[in-house]
């Protein structure tokens, strides 16, 4: 019984052992110089103790985002319209989430809108499509004002703009 252990870890150590060997080989093929095994050995454990990081955990177990109501729809779909240099932003399809408790008074929001681009021009007609171009996703701080939650446009940062075909 102890003789399988000892064969599982005596396997496991052939494998680090091939891994590591490997990596230095590698590394001394791609930069033709002789590779710095400190470093390495250092860059590989950080990566892995980030991998198991309290934060990481942490943000596997986090539940899924609420969805909010925010008061000033248009004015951030100005604000968007503007950073993502697009055309248009459908306000009825923007969808504000936060994994923040929506109970505090400061929070930071997510926005899912979908944007549009300008007509086409095709044999000299001007074709309107109702179809989205683009999808937009940014960050943004909001908190409680008189007439309920709003987003600071100030602080909407862009995360992404998607292109939708």
């Amino acid at each position: 019984m102890a003789n399988k252990y000892v064969r599982i870890i005596l396997i496991i150590i052939l494998f680090i052992v091939f891994f590591e060997v490997g990596l230095f080989s590698s590394y001394t093929l791609v930069t033709a110089e002789a590779p710095n095994i400190q470093g390495l050995i250092d860059m590989q454990i950080d990566k892995i103790s980030n991998f198991f990081s309290p934060e990481k955990v942490n943000e596997a177990l986090i539940k899924d985002p609420t969805p909010v109501t925010i008061s000033n729809k248009k004015d951030v779909a100005m604000r968007l319209e503007n950073l993502s240099k697009v055309d248009g932003v459908n306000v009825e399809s923007m969808n504000v989430t936060t994994r923040d408790d929506p109970d505090n008074e400061n929070m930071t929001v997510s926005i899912e809108a979908l944007g549009y681009a300008s007509p086409n021009s095709t044999s000299g007609q001007i074709i309107i499509s109702q179809e989205p171009s683009y999808k937009i996703i940014a960050a943004a701080d909001a908190s409680y004002r008189g007439s309920g939650l709003r987003v600071n446009t100030d602080s909407i940062t862009i995360t992404s703009v998607l292109k939708l075909f």
